[in-house]
């Protein structure tokens, strides 16, 4: 019976070490310095410019609920800017209703975005971030729309929208 319970044990203490490489692992983005960005600032300063739900995903990697965006119901002509730095991301010539509940667009406009693997969650994703501040956006996927065939599923309160 001993021998059951130290199997099972060291089963799990291999299972635990396995998973907790998928569970913690963030992606590249975070190991890349600060002052490989343009704009850089502290958490504390961070925390005085965007709400604590924009902090979380922009800063922490959160991802917002699906459906609570209303970014993802705005239909108007105009730009999605980062909410930390305002830098332009996207156009709403490239978005389009992706059905997830999260702000989709098949291209981000040039210059605008950096990717990084991203390991969390038991999968490899390509993570979206602002190029010019190192936000956490989304994630961008191969099942999109012509004419790039990808989905960018971005967080809507990563974004700002300003209509033309």
């Amino acid at each position: 019976m001993k021998k059951r319970y130290l199997l099972q044990a060291g089963a799990a203490i291999v299972g635990a070490g396995w998973l907790s490489r998928y569970l913690t692992s963030r992606s590249e983005v975070m190991a890349i310095t600060k002052d490989e960005f343009e704009i850089t600032k502290t958490d504390e300063e961070w925390h005085r410019i965007l709400t604590p739900q924009q902090f979380a995903v922009l800063r922490k990697h959160d991802t917002e609920l699906a459906n609570t965006s209303p970014l993802d119901r705005q239909h108007a002509k105009g730009t999605y800017e980062c909410a930390a730095c305002d830098l332009p991301l996207f156009t709403s010539k490239t978005k389009f209703n992706s059905g997830t509940g999260w702000p989709s667009f098949y291209a981000p406009i040039d210059g605008a975005v950096s990717t990084s693997v991203d390991n969390s969650f038991m999968t490899t994703r390509t993570e979206v971030h602002c190029h010019r501040c190192g936000g956490h956006l989304g994630h961008v996927f191969d099942d999109g729309p012509a004419p790039t065939g990808k989905r960018y599923c971005m967080n809507g309160v990563a974004m700002k929208f300003i209509q033309d």
